[in-house]
C-alpha cells in the first residue's frame, strides 16, 4: 500500500495502517462474496482504493460535514475516503444487503467511528449531506435523480456530487443538462489506469442550466 502513501505523504502511521488493513480485508472478503472483479484483485490498491481517493485530489472534506456515497457495494469510495477524514461524518448505503454487510464488518473492523452503513436506495434515505459520492452506479441523468433532493443548505465549500467516471462523457454530461466540472485523475495520479479516469463535480447550488 505504499501508492497510497505516495500520493497522500500527509498521512499518518496509523491511516497507513487502515489502508494496509483494508486492502487485506477486501482480499479476504473477496474470497467469499464479489466485492470487486475477481481479474481486479491484484490490482485493488490502485484500481479501487486509489481509485477512491481521487475525490480527495479535488475536494478536502471539512471537519463536521457529511457525505453519503450511494451504491457503495463493498464500500467504495466510502470507506477509502472515511479514513483520509476521520472528522468527517459518512453513510455508505446500496441497495444489496450482503455488501453492506461487508462495508459494517470492514468499517468495525478498522474502527472507523465514522462511518454507518445502511441496505437502502438513495432515494429512501431523509438525511440531507453537504456532498455525495459514488462510483460509476449509472449515467449521471440518471444517478442525479435519485440524489437531487438529498443536499443540505450548507456553508461548506463546493458542496455537491463528485462522481467517479471514465472515458468520454461530453454526451452524458449533455443529456443531463447539469452544470458539471471535470477533474482528470491522470493530472494527479500517473499510472495508465487513470488516463480516462474522471471526477464530475455537479455543484448543489444553481443545478440546472
Amino acid at each position: 500500500m505504499d501508492i497510497i502513501k505516495h500520493y497522500f505523504p500527509e498521512i499518518t502511521e496509523q491511516q497507513q495502517e487502515k489502508f494496509s488493513r483494508l486492502n487485506e480485508l477486501y482480499r479476504d472478503w473477496n474470497t467469499k462474496i464479489n466485492v470487486v472483479s475477481r481479474k481486479d484483485i491484484d490490482e485493488l490498491p490502485t484500481r479501487h482504493i486509489l481509485h477512491s481517493l481521487g475525490i480527495a485530489k479535488v475536494i478536502q472534506f471539512p471537519a463536521g460535514t457529511a457525505v453519503m456515497d450511494v451504491g457503495t457495494g463493498g464500500g467504495l469510495p466510502g470507506l477509502p475516503l472515511a479514513i483520509i477524514f476521520p472528522e468527517v461524518k459518512f453513510h455508505l448505503v446500496d441497495s444489496i444487503g450482503k455488501k453492506i454487510h461487508v462495508v459494517q464488518s470492514i468499517a468495525e473492523e478498522l474502527h472507523l467511528q465514522n462511518v454507518t452503513a445502511s441496505h437502502t436506495r438513495a432515494e429512501q434515505v431523509h438525511e440531507r449531506y453537504d456532498y455525495i459520492v459514488s462510483r460509476a452506479v449509472a449515467r449521471l441523468a440518471e444517478f442525479y435523480q435519485w440524489v437531487q433532493f438529498s443536499f443540505k443548505k450548507t456553508d461548506a465549500p463546493n458542496p455537491g456530487l463528485y462522481y467517479l467516471k471514465g472515458g468520454d462523457l461530453t454526451e452524458e454530461i449533455a443529456e443531463s443538462g447539469l452544470v458539471t466540472e471535470l477533474f482528470d485523475l491522470k493530472n494527479y495520479f500517473e499510472e495508465d489506469f487513470f488516463e480516462t479516469k474522471k471526477v464530475v463535480f455537479v455543484p448543489s447550488v444553481g443545478k440546472e442550466r
